[in-house]
Parts: C-alpha cells; structure tokens; sequence
C-alpha cells in the first residue's frame, strides 16, 4: 500500500472538495481518512489517500492537483507519508 498525504488550504470557495475527490476517483485513489475545517472563511483540509491503484505517477499526481488547487484559488500539497511522518517526528 502507497499512502500519501494531501492537503488543502486557502480562501473557501464552492466545490473544493468536489473537484478534488473527482480527480482522485478518476484516477483510482482512495480516500482512507479525511478532515475538513472552515474557519473564518478559510478552508483547511487534510486527507490520507491510498494510491497503490493509481493510474498515475506520484508527480504527475502532484503536478495535477497543484493546477486544480490554481484554478480554485487554494494551494494542494502531496507528500509521501513516510516524509510527512520523519518531518514531523518530535
């Protein structure tokens, strides 16, 4: 299993959520764990992802999301769990 962390952070706008887990599905990535906050208008989502059947590669992933997240206004970011894991190891 290939687990990745994405999140998502900025202004909220309509249909954040929808445009991301519509790309995840298309491209076979499954959403093992999701949190999502709004807090004064900002929108602050966190999701662990399984992309062991993923049609695409990691970067490509990566690149894609980032211009979803442009277009929305907000910033996607991936990670590998086990970087996010030893980064934020106390």
């Amino acid at each position: 299993m290939s687990k990745t962390i994405i999140t998502v952070v900025g202004k909220d706008t309509v249909g954040i959520i929808a445009k991301v887990c519509t790309y995840l599905a298309e491209n076979n990535i499954n959403i093992e764990d999701i949190s999502q906050t709004i807090i004064q208008g900002y929108f602050n989502m966190m999701m662990i992802v399984d992309t062991s059947s993923s049609k695409a590669q990691f970067s490509e992933m990566v690149t894609e999301l980032e211009k979803i997240g442009e277009g929305l206004g907000v910033k996607i970011k991936c990670q590998h769990e086990e970087i996010f894991t030893k980064m934020h190891r106390i």
